[in-house]
């Protein structure tokens, strides 16, 4: 298991999965995302929302941009109905967006938040490289396209998915 060696502190780690961050790199398909998050709707309620937000586009345009969300598995169709002549489809986002800048001055606030937190995930980290090391480095080793690879922060990036995806499911269940 690797670690951060590195002279300067580290304060953060910035997630870029290359499947979600090419398909909302368009603005718009966030902002889709954040509209379907809370409740299953059409293309053409989503274009409605969309209107109500200032975003002027015609409904083609957003089914396409729902229609690529979909493509990437980050929107998924939930329920169809027949009617009028044709089949309506209902989408909902399996993938919450959070883009945001937290205040200035918050850092002190957070600080003592983190200090909380820590031994707690100090103890998660260590049963999952104890318990599930070997796991791991198999999933690592599938995402290392080349030797070179190796000093690429593989290991990190599986485990923020599996902690990302516990909060998840753990805030879903509240």
């Amino acid at each position: 298991m690797s670690a951060f060696n590195t002279e300067h502190p580290l304060e953060d780690i910035a997630v870029r999965d290359t499947h979600v961050s090419d398909a909302i790199d368009e603005p718009m398909r966030a902002m889709i995302l954040d509209i379907l998050v809370d409740k299953a709707l059409t293309a053409a309620e989503v274009h409605d929302r969309l209107e109500d937000r200032g975003i002027d586009r015609t409904e083609n345009t957003v089914r396409h941009h729902i229609n690529e969300l979909r493509d990437v598995s980050l929107v998924d169709v939930v329920r169809f109905e027949e009617g009028r002549g044709g089949t309506t489809k209902y989408y909902s986002a399996n993938t919450i967006v959070l883009s945001y800048s937290l205040p200035e001055g918050a850092d002190a606030e957070l600080e003592e938040l983190i200090d909380a937190v820590q031994p707690h995930l100090e103890d998660a980290l260590t049963t999952l490289t104890d318990d599930y090391g070997a796991v791991i480095d198999d999933i690592v080793t599938d995402m290392q396209p080349c030797e070179h690879c190796r000093t690429q922060k593989y290991e990190t990036y599986v485990l923020l998915t599996v902690l990302r995806q516990a909060f998840v499911r753990v805030r879903q269940n509240e």
